[in-house]
């Protein structure tokens, strides 16, 4: 189906990512919201468990529902994923036996190997029939692939924070493909709408830390996808840290350039390199902004919207490439690019309902 309204349904539209969903569909020119699931709410409206949608006309006579996919294949062309992995692919299963087009959000069809989706997720794939059947949801990565698929995996946030940016870099062997390094820190919303004290306002107010250190479970999905960027596998060290926002992520990311760089002119040619590298990729890319001069990426001018801003600098003391990236984990980093995949997919522009 191309260029047609579409019926959307979300399953799991009560946490963070669904919510950001409901906003964004409801707005949506091209898609009708037709049902919302949640176990919590079921039976309630849209406007009731969601009052900042109630001036929407359908917030009164939308109400939450219980997952059934029998009834939601008949209600929606595609079906949004908002769940924990481990839960999606229960329902992604019998959604594409039905014939819908699903958009995961959870980490359930990122990689392509079972093995390393058990090392990281420590249990079995529910699904591992249909992982080479999916599609990695990086639009601008994979938008022809996106544009073909039934089963769209997006990416998570800190992924794609890291991955935008490197990507094109190793691709060009403008970077060593070796010991890079990402820190990354994260707003709170990133860990989900779940009561535990480590969440709570008096334990991340005025406080930084690390966590899942040194093994993330997001380290699969980047490596596996640098890896196929750079031809050859790819290993990095990634902390993330947890920091007191509601939203958005920066990334600082340390490369070593593939050219030795000894003079000023060394130097400059390695950034025009760079540069131009970034304006063949992403220089007509509608959700990339490249930063030019002094500026560098601020989670400020990101937040709310589904834009990624990235800014770069040589740093001729240590031979270093440092690459600085800044996104709402939520839009960009969730569910923007989640109905950014669907655009692409069902032949819409790209921009429709996120600008």
């Amino acid at each position: 189906m191309k260029n047609d309204t579409i019926k959307a349904a979300i399953i799991g539209a009560s946490g963070y990512s669904g919510e950001e969903l409901v906003r964004l569909l409801l707005n949506h020119p091209r898609v009708e919201l037709t049902a919302v699931t949640s176990r919590q709410h079921a039976g309630q409206t849209l406007a009731r468990v969601f009052p900042k949608f109630a001036s929407h006309p359908s917030s009164r006579t939308l109400h939450f529902s219980e997952p059934d996919t029998d009834a939601l294949a008949k209600q929606a062309k595609v079906v949004f994923l908002a769940l924990p992995h481990g839960v999606a692919a229960d329902f992604a299963v019998p959604l594409l036996r039905a014939g819908c087009t699903v958009i995961d959000l959870s980490a359930d069809f990122r990689l392509k190997s079972a093995e390393v989706y058990r090392e990281f997720y420590a249990h079995e794939h529910p699904a591992p029939e249909l992982l080479q059947q999916s599609v990695y949801g990086l639009p601008e990565v994979h938008r022809r692939d996106i544009a073909e698929a039934n089963l769209i995996a997006s990416p998570g946030c800190y992924p794609t924070s890291i991955l935008l940016p490197l990507i094109p870099l190793l691709r060009a062997r403008l970077i060593r493909s070796e010991g890079i390094i990402a820190n990354s820190l994260s707003g709170v919303s990133g860990a989900g709408k779940k009561a535990e004290v480590g969440f709570l306002f008096c334990e991340c107010n005025e406080s930084i830390r690390p966590y899942s250190v040194p093994k993330h479970r997001h380290l699969s999905e980047i490596e596996e996808q640098l890896s196929l960027a750079a031809g050859s596998r790819v290993t990095i060290q990634f902390t993330p840290h947890l920091i007191p926002v509601n939203r958005g992520i920066l990334s600082t990311l340390y490369t070593a350039p593939t050219a030795h760089f000894s003079t000023a002119e060394d130097g400059a040619k390695i950034a025009d390199q760079v540069a131009n590298c970034y304006q063949e990729a992403y220089g007509n890319e509608p959700f990339v902004r490249l930063l030019e001069g002094q500026m560098l990426p601020d989670t400020k001018n990101i937040v709310n919207t589904n834009v990624l801003e990235i800014a770069w600098r040589l740093d001729p003391r240590t031979g270093r490439l440092l690459i600085m990236s800044a996104e709402d984990n939520i839009v960009k980093g969730a569910s923007g690019q989640a109905v950014q995949s669907m655009n692409i997919r069902f032949g819409f522009p790209e921009t429709a309902g996120l600008i």
